[in-house]
């Protein structure tokens, strides 16, 4: 990949981007950015849900947070390739075997910053929600998640391009969005395809990155106010 983006510098895109063929194979190139778009959100809103539950655990009973982060960091140390591997001869080429390797992916990153966030959550507003009755339950939900949110989203920011550029991957067995293209253009030696396929892939993770940050913008009126000059 990094050989092509190489010729693509020196020689320019004329010389290494078929246009005719993308013209003729917009169908394709949209499919593939739905089919990328589905793997990559399934995966953010399961590995999110996760997350908040493994999160709750780890905050009630603080014992578990090591053994959770040891096996979360343990599946984020996999290589790829290998965790996609392992999965098929269990659960078969496709959609699931997919989104059960991007899924793990997410676990550390998204676990660390909620319980980092929710422990950053003043003393105070704590006491305050107890005084006024609170449930644990309840209060992790309205009060700490909702306050913990900037760090949240930044643990979906970070896993959001993580998972953009993991979902090429995937195309290995046999659902992989934009790294179809780039698996097609490596079987065919076809540069053309390649460089579709990775340069809508860094525009897709640029694209979510933004998105969440203005998504964060909007459910954080407070940081706003707080920036605000006197």
């Amino acid at each position: 990949m990094s050989l092509a983006w190489a010729v693509l510098a020196a020689n320019g895109p004329d010389s290494f981007v078929w246009w005719e063929w993308i013209g003729r194979n917009l169908d394709e190139i949209r499919e593939r950015t739905v089919e990328h778009l589905q793997l990559t959100a399934v995966a953010l809103g399961v590995g999110l849900v996760l997350s908040v539950l493994l999160s709750a655990i780890a905050l009630r009973w603080r014992r578990t947070y090591t053994p959770i982060t040891w096996v979360t960091g343990l599946l984020y140390a996999i290589p790829s390739v290998a965790l996609f591997a392992f999965l098929v001869p269990v659960t078969g080429l496709g959609f699931v075997t997919a989104e059960i390797g991007l899924v793990s992916y997410t676990l550390l990153i998204l676990v660390r910053n909620i319980v980092a966030g929710v422990d950053g959550v003043p003393a105070a507003v704590v006491e305050a929600a107890d005084g006024m009755g609170y449930t644990p339950a309840r209060r992790f939900v309205d009060v700490d998640l909702r306050l913990a949110t900037p760090a949240i989203i930044a643990g979906l920011r970070i896993a959001s391009v993580t998972i953009v550029g993991l979902v090429t991957v995937t195309a290995l067995v046999g659902s992989g969005g934009y790294g179809a293209l780039i698996l097609d253009g490596l079987s065919r030696d076809f540069s053309t395809p390649i460089v579709v396929g990775a340069t809508l892939s860094i525009a897709l993770a640029v694209v979510l990155d933004l998105a969440l940050l203005g998504l964060q913008h909007v459910l954080t009126p407070w940081t706003r106010h707080r920036e605000r000059p006197a």
